[in-house]
């Protein structure tokens, strides 16, 4: 039976933590009474999902899975699933490298969705190792404008890298103040790279690279693993959110080929490598994890940073954890909820009312495996990426073993910003919205 706390290594990070709760997960009761299991639909081998999106006009129910290589039955690509029924997911396309048997590597770790000039697309990370063909390749873009036809999807775009092999292990798509669409990638080398979708998708693959977000650490080897952007109204900027080598690193990228740097949190205790890291939408709090078993969800408030008084910020005031003995992982936010694929726990829910006291407040158990099949010395495994969509409060989850699944939580039936009073301000991006100082 898994232990349901909120506990977060109180001594060593000095942070205020949530009390303890009493529900219990059992095989009869997965989940709290406001969650709802909309559907389920299991997509194959073990350790084979990635993480997933979702889009947010309610006319393109579609979402998109990643599909990675852990064992030798897995394929490694894209599933297209239609979400015309939430309740009866299915998937209408899988796209597939070629030649999949000859490649070395995990393959497709993630995946984003972007509209450009009326046409709507999708974009496959892709890792892959040199002892096997596209070592240099990090992403595929496909035209999915067509859906729900299957025959219309087409491949439109190939993003390659010979100086930097070994792919892009996560991307985040922005629509950016000045209108242009921009994919951000990791690299095996120092910082992020920022390509110009519309220049992918016209063919000015040449031209497509406009930047790249450097890593302010000493160190050749540094590099990110996760990062959001967002527009911030306050400030009329557009901002970076990276975690990595040596911690978390905020940059104003208003112009992105030449992003300056603004606040660091670096010399956190238990931290030595930033992981995913998520602002809410008026850029205060932010929500950083780091990838090892025991490791809370940290919250760090940044106003005394963003007053001045401090460039840097190494104490987080408070933590948040399903289950103290497993890992959190990626996160949605949609304030004051943070939603939460938090592998052997399944989809969490909590809520930063308070931010010094976060509260669960929904849960679902979609992994009732041992806590000890997986990767990562076995903590990685189940939910592992989550997606919301505002429009309705749809809930996603792809479970690396017992595959997708839809959720509604109880009272949670959409999201805007405004209703919260906060900036209209999230991972869902605006491709719609023409005025500057978007996204």
């Amino acid at each position: 039976m898994k232990r349901f706390s909120l506990v977060g290594f109180m001594v060593l990070l000095a942070v205020t933590i949530a009390p303890q709760a009493s529900a219990q997960w059992t095989p009869e009761k997965p989940g709290s009474d406001n969650i709802e299991v909309l559907g389920h639909l299991p997509l194959g081998p073990q350790i084979s999902l990635a993480d997933l999106e979702i889009e947010q006009e309610m006319n393109r129910p579609y979402a998109y899975v990643a599909r990675v290589r852990y064992g030798p039955e897995s394929p490694r690509g894209t599933d297209i699933i239609d979400l015309s029924d939430p309740a009866n997911p299915h998937v209408i396309y899988e796209w597939r490298i070629e030649d999949d048997d000859l490649h070395v590597g995990t393959g497709g770790m993630d995946v984003k969705h972007f509209k450009w000039q009326g046409r709507y697309y999708i974009v496959q990370s892709l890792q892959f190792r040199s002892a096997g063909p596209d070592s240099d390749l990090g992403a595929v873009i496909l035209d999915v404008t067509g859906l729900p036809d299957p025959s219309t999807v087409r491949e439109v775009a190939r993003i390659r890298e010979p100086e930097l092999p070994g792919g892009f292990h996560n991307i985040f798509i922005y629509k950016h103040s000045s209108g242009r669409v921009l994919l951000v990638t990791t690299i095996s080398g120092a910082g992020c790279n920022v390509y110009d979708l519309g220049r992918v998708v016209s063919g000015d693959l040449e031209n497509a690279l406009v930047g790249n977000i450097p890593i302010p650490v000493d160190n050749p080897n540094a590099s990110y693993h996760d990062f959001y952007l967002g527009f911030h109204p306050d400030t009329g900027q557009d901002r970076f959110y990276g975690g990595g080598t040596g911690g978390y690193y905020i940059y104003d990228v208003s112009d992105i080929e030449n992003p300056v740097l603004e606040i660091t949190l670096t010399g956190i205790s238990g931290v030595r490598r930033g992981h995913t890291f998520t602002p809410g939408p008026n850029g205060r709090y932010v929500i950083a994890e780091t990838e090892y078993r025991y490791a809370p969800l940290r919250i760090f408030d940044l106003q005394p940073a963003l007053d001045g008084d401090v460039s840097n910020i190494s104490q987080p005031i408070s933590a948040w954890t399903a289950d103290w003995e497993n890992l959190t992982h990626n996160h949605e936010v949609r304030w004051p909820y943070v939603f939460v694929s938090g592998y052997h726990d399944g989809l969490q829910i909590f809520s930063l009312l308070d931010p010094t006291n976060p509260q669960t407040v929904g849960y679902y158990d979609t992994f009732s495996g041992s806590t000890d099949d997986g990767i990562m010395g076995g903590v990685g495994n189940g939910a592992f990426g989550v997606d919301v969509r505002n429009a309705d409060g749809l809930i996603i989850i792809s479970d690396m073993t017992t595959g997708f699944w839809t959720f509604k939580m109880e009272g949670f039936n959409g999201w805007n910003g405004a209703d919260w009073g906060v900036p209209d301000v999230s991972s869902a991006q605006k491709w719609d919205d023409e005025d500057e100082g978007t996204n």
